[in-house]
């Protein structure tokens, strides 16, 4: 162990770091900032490596997985407001790595789907969030992986980030969360 500026000495991987106790709630908050910051800092890195940031290579992901996909889907998985994603699909249009055509069945829909460029990127690569987050959920058991996600979607729903559903909703409608 390596000692910091203070004296005090660095923790080990996997363990909880030295210092005054936080309690529950702030040291929930704490771990909720580092992810953040380590989800922002690894989108810079993909940005510069791979030529997309997190969030342009999640809607990558998702086009992929679902060719056809309208804008207001992909907002809706994503759970942010359609006008948010519009910046990103333009991007990706842009750089001819996303193709938009006109739903045959509601020609003020766009339908989007992979480009070939985009389906080169729409592989599984190192050094992205998605690679991370596959490394860790793969050292979990299910019942942990299932248990953290409780914790993540009841804190986003407290948030106003995902919608609650009531027993008897559709999957997936639209609620505003309870305040």
């Amino acid at each position: 162990m390596k000692d910091t500026a203070g004296g005090e000495p660095e923790p080990q991987e996997g363990e909880r770091p030295k210092g005054p106790p936080l309690g529950e709630v702030l040291e929930f908050m704490r771990l909720l900032w580092a992810v953040d910051h380590g989800l922002q800092s690894t989108s810079k890195r993909m940005e510069a490596t791979l030529g997309l940031t997190g969030p342009q290579r999640l809607v990558v992901r998702l086009v992929g997985r679902f060719p056809g996909i309208t804008a207001g889907t992909l907002a809706q998985i994503l759970h942010v407001h359609p006008s948010t994603l519009t910046g990103v699909l333009k991007r990706l249009e842009k750089r001819g790595l996303i193709e938009r055509k006109s739903d045959p069945l509601d020609g003020r829909k766009a339908l989007f789907a992979l480009t070939e460029s985009g389906r080169a990127l729409d592989i599984p690569s190192e050094g992205t969030v998605e690679a991370a987050v596959q490394r860790v959920l793969a050292r979990m058991t299910r019942n942990r992986i299932l248990c953290t996600q409780d914790v993540l979607t009841a804190l986003a729903q407290e948030l106003g980030g995902v919608p609650t559903e009531e027993p008897g909703d559709e999957p997936g409608s639209k609620k505003p969360a309870a305040r």
